[in-house]
């Protein structure tokens, strides 16, 4: 992916005229591809919890650009569905297209529960993001095509025993965190999976991918000795980011959708992430938890 910078009046830049959203786009991974839809000409919407921290790269990507990209903040806390409505109808506000939604925003290894009365991860990485979604879904039809991004990973291969229901409204039980995360991240495989299957016609195409283990802010809460022994082994947020610029930009997966992605080609996930009923149970009790 390019990264040149953006110059006053081109229209030629890839993404030149196309508007996006990344989730959790302040660190990591999504600091990463935020700034490189940017770059590539894209007005994007950079959804986090903290001003703060998501200021130096709004800054960043003006210098990089010699001030010409069009990159706003949007307060976003996604543990708090009240925060997620907020957002959603601050962007909605605007009149904009999308045409790009990126849930990128995530945690492992932390614990507790959500404002909104989720276990921790599984409401950050699900239950937002298929609320943000939702609310965001007529805009993308509309703006067809678009194409909605789920990063993922291949932790949700360890969720073998698919989804524990009567857990996901109880704080983290793990001493790790880690049981959890995957039925988190094998979550964000169905729901792309199953949302594919409802837009099916609609010019939205979906996108769960794995973009490698990466030493980001994600990992920020894993007890010790875990964090230290592990980072040395991660990818960069740099490399760990190409997966999704993929799924986000590529045109060889412009027609595909509902697929799960691994070093920007498209894998099989686990036998669980392949079961249709339980992304379909998944879906349907997600529908309640976001009820107003």
């Amino acid at each position: 992916m390019p990264s040149s910078s953006v110059e006053e009046g081109r229209t030629d830049l890839p993404l030149a005229g196309k508007v996006a959203l990344v989730t959790g786009a302040n660190t990591g991974i999504g600091r990463v591809t935020a700034t490189e839809l940017a770059l590539q000409g894209a007005q994007v919407f950079l959804a986090c919890r903290s001003e703060e921290k998501t200021q130096p790269v709004l800054a960043d990507i003006a210098a990089r650009s010699g001030g010409r990209s069009r990159a706003e903040f949007l307060p976003l806390d996604l543990g708090d569905l009240a925060s997620v409505r907020q957002c959603a109808q601050a962007f909605l506000a605007r009149g904009l297209p999308l045409h790009l939604l990126v849930n990128n925003a995530g945690l492992a290894g932390q614990k507790g529960i959500t404002a909104s009365g989720f276990e921790l991860a599984f409401g950050v990485c699900h239950v937002g993001h298929f609320l943000l979604t939702s609310l965001m879904l007529d805009t993308l039809k509309a703006s067809a095509p678009a194409r909605i991004v789920v990063v993922a990973s291949t932790a949700h291969r360890q969720a073998k025993e698919g989804i524990p229901f009567d857990m996901l409204r109880q704080p983290t039980t793990s001493l790790s965190g880690l049981p959890e995360y995957a039925v988190a991240k094998l979550s964000n495989v169905l729901f792309a999976s199953e949302l594919a299957r409802r837009l099916q016609g609609t010019g939205v195409t979906t996108y769960s991918l794995h973009p490698g283990v990466v030493a980001s802010d994600v990992w920020r809460a894993l007890p010790w000795p875990i964090g230290p022994l592990i980072k040395p082994f991660m990818l960069s947020s740099q490399d760990g980011a190409a997966t999704s610029l993929y799924c986000a930009t590529s045109p060889e997966c412009a027609s595909q959708s509902g697929l799960y992605y691994d070093k920007c080609k498209a894998v099989s996930p686990s036998r669980v992430a392949r079961d249709a009923g339980l992304a379909q149970r998944l879906w349907q009790a997600s529908e309640q938890w976001v009820q107003p």
